[in-house]
């Protein structure tokens, strides 16, 4: 029989371990987040798993998964998230079903808001179709005179991306509500909330808030663009070489610091794909496992993939987020260390408008 003591001690140990699993249970799950960017709330979804010192978590692209943490930890209440593909610390307070606390990547924090995920409110009114291409006329500090909009839409749900020389915005998505699509973006990089407005006279207003501050735009259709002189400069002609005839030149270390030059013996006589590229560059970790794939199928016939990898001083320095790049996407083609980002033009002559 037992005394009186265990009586006690057995409830209490009890409640203590339905208490634990009520914490864990409040981290785990969809979150419905926010961030602060440019004096705006961008919302974005986060996934978190596990408990206790093996919680991980991601953001979307989408709703694709973008690259998860590699540890993390959550301790009375308090949640820690390395992310070493952007380099970059979510730490925040979990408590009564919310979670505050900031995202820090390249020394800079954001504040970020967020509780747990619910079902999506209704639609106000019936959405217009603002599905297709669109071309809006800017004037950008690259010599552009226009982007392209794409809009994906399905009822009220639209996806959207714009389309710069120098990339993109990634996956723009939301709904729409209160007259305007509200579409946003926010995959542990490049923050953006994107208000669209159908116009009666066809076109669509645009309000585009991102680290950049807040723009006011137009989209037209491609007729109209054109009218206008808004014609999206063309990728394949934006950057180009000084001299198509001449050999691509380029010497600078790899990962272990032996110099790797175009004139080795072992690029003799083959096809050399040049990758100008950053880790922190969103753009680059989408086309990472096309080039890995390209580089897998035609090496044994001649193909080789050399990138030319351009970085913060920081990461310059200590690459550990270069590393954490080619081990996400199993890289085995040649990854050189060639500078700073802003040396790549000084470092690369040969190039012409290299400023994408």
């Amino acid at each position: 029989m037992p005394d009186v003591k265990t009586k006690f001690i057995a409830p209490i140990i009890m409640l203590w371990a339905l208490a634990a699993g009520a914490r864990a249970e409040t981290v785990a799950g969809r979150w419905d987040a926010t961030a602060d960017v440019s004096g705006a709330s961008i919302p974005f979804e986060l996934q978190i798993d596990g408990a206790g010192d093996a919680v991980r978590g991601h953001f979307f692209n989408g709703e694709r998964p973008t690259n998860p943490s590699a540890e993390g930890a959550i301790e009375n209440g308090h949640l820690h998230l390395v992310f070493p593909s952007y380099a970059a610390v979510l730490d925040a307070t979990v408590a009564d079903g919310k979670l505050e606390g900031t995202y820090t990547a390249g020394g800079h924090a954001t504040a970020i808001h967020a509780v747990k995920a619910r079902a999506p409110a209704s639609s106000s009114g019936l959405a217009p179709r603002i599905a297709g291409e669109w071309i809006i006329p800017y004037h950008s500090p690259k010599g552009e005179t226009a982007w392209r909009l794409i809009v994906h839409q399905k009822g009220a749900v639209a996806e959207a991306a714009i389309l710069r020389i120098d990339g993109d915005t990634g996956t723009l998505s939301g709904r729409f509500s209160q007259g305007v699509f509200q579409l946003s973006h926010y995959a542990g990089e490049r923050p953006a909330l994107l208000e669209v407005t159908p116009r009666t006279d066809g076109s669509l207003g645009l309000v585009l808030i991102d680290q950049s501050g807040r723009r006011e735009l137009s989209a037209l259709s491609a007729d109209r663009a054109k009218a206008a002189g808004a014609t999206p400069s063309d990728p394949m002609n934006f950057t180009t070489v000084s001299d198509k005839a001449a050999p691509f030149a380029f010497n600078f270390p790899d990962l272990t610091g032996k110099a790797v030059s175009n004139a080795d013996s072992r690029f003799r006589h083959k096809v050399v794909v040049i990758d100008i590229m950053g880790s922190w560059c969103p753009n680059c970790h989408d086309e990472a496992p096309y080039l890995q794939a390209l580089y897998a199928k035609h090496r044994h016939e001649g193909l080789e993939v050399v990138a030319l990898d351009f970085e913060q001083p920081d990461q310059l320095a200590k690459p550990d987020r270069l590393r954490a790049f080619i081990q996400r996407y199993g890289l085995t083609y040649t990854v050189l260390l060639a500078g700073q980002i802003k040396e790549a033009p000084a470092k690369l002559p040969q190039t012409v408008n290299l400023n994408a």
